[in-house]
């Protein structure tokens, strides 16, 4: 089988961050996040990196240019070369997704998954960890920031016939075998 390359989407609370872990351990590709990517770069003192440090010090956003420059340089990487990606956080908007396939040589290098839990659900789990931030406020607040975001990433992978949809609802061991079998093409 191909080396994995995917983007993982879904709301918070929708179950990724444990799905992430199990698809690692099956498939073998390198989970990639955002958050990593941007702490590899500073670590590793690249320009890059650099340029990133000084933003993110200064409380800013790190633009699209240099989190592109970021994610090209570590999908370039031999470990990410052998065994693939699982792409968490990255691409956030359509002008991203095409960064992320000129990066990738083609569309046809890439497929996203779209992780889907009712608000309702992805609600209760938050309030569940019980951490001081996921009051519900905020939580419905950061679900519906999501959702606006997100849309015109979900319609550009879908436009590009690269887009499953998963329904997060279940066991673990029930999602898991679901998001595999779209990753593998095999109906689920």
């Amino acid at each position: 089988m191909e080396p994995v390359r995917l983007v993982i989407l879904g709301r918070q609370g929708s179950g990724k961050g444990t799905q992430c872990v199990r698809l690692v351990d099956a498939l073998g590709p390198v989970h990639i996040s955002t958050g990593d990517m941007l702490r590899a770069a500073v670590a590793e003192g690249t320009d890059l990196g650099l340029r990133a440090k000084a933003l993110m010090d200064a409380g800013d956003l790190v633009p699209d240019d240099v989190m592109i420059g970021i994610v090209s340089e570590r999908l370039a990487k031999p470990d990410v070369v052998e065994h693939g990606f699982l792409l968490d956080g990255f691409p956030r908007t359509p002008a991203q997704a095409e960064a992320l396939e000129e990066i990738l040589g083609g569309t046809d290098s890439v497929r996203a998954v779209n992780l889907v839990v009712p608000a309702d659900e992805a609600t209760a789990r938050m309030l569940d960890r019980g951490r001081d931030d996921d009051t519900e406020e905020a939580i419905r607040r950061r679900l519906d920031l999501y959702e606006t975001s997100t849309a015109p990433l979900l319609a550009w992978f879908g436009d590009h016939g690269l887009l499953s949809v998963v329904d997060g609802l279940g066991t673990e061991d029930e999602v898991f075998e679901r998001l595999r079998s779209a990753i593998e093409g095999v109906p689920a």
